[in-house]
């Protein structure tokens, strides 16, 4: 069953850039989750998503639609990324959620293509 993981965070906790000291172990971290996604079977997709600074929103209300600078939530925490994969069952998927190398985040795990059983 495929599963969303959606990554969640302060989004200037994690802003770091690449002449930034400790860029390369952040990183290096990411690469060997990434690798254990791909070597498990696991990986389908990931991204990391730009900043909020740069979404348009596109709000309907009564069939009328408004665009908006910027994120569709206003609160702190920001999505950042997603992987999508591949897990036998929402366990396995919440185990492999649990192996992120993040520090402070939150981590939403979603099955993909949901039917409600009658």
């Amino acid at each position: 069953m495929e599963y969303m993981l959606f990554l969640g965070s302060v989004e200037s906790d994690t802003a770091l850039s690449p002449t930034d000291p400790g860029f390369g172990e952040f990183m290096s971290a990411w690469q060997a989750y990434n690798q254990k996604l791909v070597d498990g079977g696991h990986w389908i997709s990931g991204a990391q998503l730009a900043p909020t600074v740069t979404a348009t929103t596109i709000k309907r209300v009564g069939g009328v639609d408004t665009i908006v600078d910027g994120p569709f939530a206003e609160t702190k925490e920001q999505l950042g990324g997603y992987y999508l994969i591949e897990a036998k069952d929402l366990d396995e998927a919440l185990g492999l959620a649990a192996a992120m190398p993040f520090t402070d985040a939150s981590i939403e795990v979603r099955p993909v293509g949901y039917r409600p059983q009658p």
